[in-house]
């Protein structure tokens, strides 16, 4: 063996595990691998996980961040606690038809605590919390894989024994660097993933607790069970896969603490073997503590369905095309196709995406597909990983092949399609925890070649080059993670047949005003789905602003067409429509569009645009104020009220209106110009003055700003200030409209005054 570099207490500890149990085959005997005291061995995992996505620390919010975090209303101080319990992840109720059912309460309360800790949307705080819990999560695995490689023993003093020490340490190195974890880490969503994670190791550790023989000489304790069922159903309220964790405790009570040969059990309950009735599993309390488990593990789940409600979550086509398929073959195949990436995923995670819906994964209709040896390949593996760990003779053999199978296969079966329908195709973060499977596999995989090869320093080489081949992917896939454009970028080559990948493209691209580009990875969207409806909604909004207005009206009907109750595109084929003059046709699609989102403060206030254009003057006023009733900080609306009551001379109502404004929105510039405008009509100079000058501190650049605060000193009398004002308008906007005209009259009258003191 190599790298058994170690010190006495190591070679002390070794020699006490295997005294104390002669009897356990040791997977470590046939390793080649470093052996490390145990606190060595997490420092190592723990420095090293670290290492692998350090450089997300200082990410911006990417992807569905936006809609989790900076969109949703309950990390706000003004959202009840109390509400997070009866909304979804994203903020929305969870009886609403729109909600996604993904209840994760925990998960949001401490985005929240980020939240109110950073002062504001700060990402910095988000990203080194998520780094430090896999960090955390990675050092519980040496003491997960210790007992599921090494087994269950305890010292006269009670200790937990690790006989496991090198394989331990190398399973958990393995799950640490694992690159398909880097969405769970580098993005803040993957929270629920990581506190999951966090509270379903707990609740394993928390039952192998149970096993300890106390004073009173009992064989386990119930009060470490009931412990164990309350961590699950917290791991299931910070993410639904937790509550799989009272089932593997059950497999691992089986398997371990039993030591139950599920073939020979089976075979006995099918021909009613009467030495069932001595097999002690009464006496060793397995049936009793699998009664607790199911027991909690069916209430939480009733808990969870009363709150959800009884409706399934809403998804469509696009986000599982397999799922709405009519063939049941077609979905069955397909949904083995995606098992079989997936497994991909964790052998080979070289190709990692954001996204995979949306044409990344064509479905597969025949036999005839050459995809179909992916799936041969998957269940030719898993049926010989399945008939040994059943049929081997080696008891060993048997129990560490079942646990890998279980911990590969039973956290993956919410995300399986199999119960309910799932809103994706492929989610590396679902992979997250089925990944303790795959190491614990890897590693007795790994002990087999090690236990046949006759060059182990060649087979352990061959380990560590995977590892650090790992911790590099993690590194470049973290440094991907830190924006929006990297992110959506790096998909293009992984998933080009994926509409949403050029959907997010093209939005990042508008984001930063590149309009062009954003046209291009746009119109490639909307070829690759043309039932694409936000990517068509997007497209006609830029050629809208590029005044294309006719092929705009044709992508914003063609959306509205498709999906009747798009509220968004609605409202913009009504601005298209009103550009055109068609301002019968914008009325109706404005109010359609409001008719499908009720509280919709954009659509009144386009609405009230419409009234004015048409000299419905009430009718806009009461558009405008729909919108920041809705919308209190609604400025642009605030504004255009304040504008068309100072333009039809109602100065008093303006006045009053402006007030109310700035009270509501204090810090708005463009409300203090506005309102500094109605009183100097209303000849409220030092006032309009005052206002005047805290929006040119606001935007000093704004000529118009300067231009009417020399109009008011122009009419007040203050003849060499506005002079002044008027000059620095024209150096910012030459061709400002009026103001030259207003300045050369001002000349002419200092002139005069001049003449006049001469």
């Amino acid at each position: 063996q190599i790298f058994n570099q170690h010190n006495a207490e190591a070679l002390d500890l070794e020699q006490a595990f295997h005294r104390m149990a002669q009897t356990e085959p040791n997977l470590d005997h046939d390793v080649s691998w470093f052996l490390l005291p145990s606190y060595w061995a997490k420092m190592v995992v723990a420095l090293i996980s670290f290492l692998c996505f350090a450089n997300s620390y200082d990410g911006d919010f990417v992807f569905d961040d936006s809609e989790a975090i900076i969109n949703n209303k309950d990390l706000r101080t003004e959202t009840s606690l109390g509400d997070l319990w009866y909304h979804d992840f994203w903020g929305s109720k969870l009886s609403s038809n729109t909600s996604h059912k993904s209840y994760r309460p925990l998960t949001v309360l401490t985005f929240r605590i980020n939240y109110l800790f950073a002062g504001g949307f700060y990402p910095v705080g988000f990203h080194v919390i998520n780094i430090i819990l896999h960090c955390i999560i990675s050092v519980l695995m040496v003491d997960v894989f210790s007992i599921l490689l090494g087994g269950l023993h305890f010292s006269n003093k009670g200790r937990r024994l690790n006989l496991a020490p090198k394989s331990s340490l190398l399973a958990a190195l393995l799950f640490a660097v694992h690159p398909v974890h880097t969405e769970c880490v580098a993005g803040i969503v993957g929270r629920a993933d990581l506190l999951c994670a966090l509270f379903f190791l707990l609740s394993f550790l928390g039952y192998c607790k149970a096993f300890r023989e106390n004073k009173e000489g009992h064989t386990f304790s119930i009060f470490w069970v009931l412990v164990s069922v309350i961590l699950g159903a917290i791991a299931m309220l910070c993410k639904e896969q937790g509550i799989t964790i009272l089932g593997l405790n059950a497999v691992f009570d089986a398997l371990v603490i039993n030591k139950i040969n599920i073939l020979e059990l089976i075979q006995k309950l099918l021909h009613k073997d009467k030495s069932l009735e001595n097999s002690g599993l009464l006496r060793k309390g397995l049936l009793f503590r699998i009664t607790l488990l199911m027991s909690g593990g069916a209430s939480l789940l009733y808990i969870r369905w009363r709150i959800m409600g009884t409706g399934p979550p809403a998804f469509t086509e696009v986000d599982n095309p397999a799922s709405f398929a009519d063939s049941l073959f077609v979905r069955a195949i397909n949904y083995n196709y995606y098992y079989s990436l997936n497994a991909w995923l964790l052998l080979c995670p070289w190709w990692l995406c954001f996204d995979w819906s949306m044409g990344c994964i064509p479905l597969i209709k025949s036999v005839s597909d050459w995809r179909i040896i992916a799936l041969a390949a998957l269940w030719f593996c898993l049926i010989g990983l399945i008939c040994q760990a059943l049929c081997s003779e080696d008891s060993y053999k048997r129990r560490i092949l079942t646990l890998g199978l279980g911990f590969l296969i039973i956290p993956f079966l919410p995300a399986s399609n199999l119960f309910f329908r799932v809103g994706f195709v492929i989610a590396e973060r679902v992979i997250y925890l089925p990944s303790i499977g795959y190491c614990i596999l890897f590693t007795y995989g790994f002990s087999l070649l090690s236990k046949q090869a006759k060059k182990k320093r060649i087979l352990a080489v061959a380990v560590l080059g995977i590892l650090l081949i790992n911790v590099m992917r993690c590194a470049l896939r973290s440094s991907q993670w830190r924006s929006e454009e990297q992110l959506f970028r790096s998909a293009l080559s992984v998933c080009p047949l994926n509409a949403k990948v050029h959907y997010n493209v093209g939005k990042n691209l508008a984001d930063k005003g590149n309009q062009s580009a954003a046209i291009k990875y746009y119109r490639e969207a909307v070829r690759l789905n043309p039932k694409y409806v936000h990517a068509m909604n997007n497209l006609g909004n830029i050629l809208k602003e590029r005044n294309e207005l006719h092929e705009a009206e044709e992508l914003l009907s063609l959306a509205v067409q498709i999906q009747p109750d798009f509220a968004a595109a609605w409202m913009n084929l009504g601005i298209v429509q009103n550009s055109l003059r068609r301002f019968e046709e914008a009325e109706q699609s404005y109010w359609t569009a409001i008719k499908h989102r009720k509280k919709y403060p954009d659509c009144y206030y386009n609405l009230g645009r419409l009234y004015a254009d048409l000299n419905r003057h009430i009718d806009a006023l009461n558009a405008w104020r729909n919108a920041t009733v809705l919308k209190p900080e609604h400025s642009l609306a605030w504004n255009n009220m304040i504008i068309l009551l100072d333009n039809t001379g109602n100065l008093a109502q303006a006045e009053a209106v402006g007030r109310e404004a700035l009270e509501l929105i204090p810090n708005d510039h463009s409300l203090m110009f506005s309102l500094a405008n109605v009183l100097g009509k209303s000849q409220k100079y030092k006032e309009s003055e005052a206002l005047f000058l805290k929006a040119i501190k606001a935007n000093p650049n704004a000529a118009s700003y300067h231009g009417n605060l020399a109009v008011l000193y122009h009419r007040w009398g203050n003849l060499d200030l506005a002079k002044k004002h008027y000059e620095v308008s024209l150096k910012l906007d030459p061709m400002a409209p009026g103001t030259k005209e207003n300045y050369n009259l001002l000349r002419r009258k200092l002139e005069q005054l001049q003449k006049k003191g001469g």
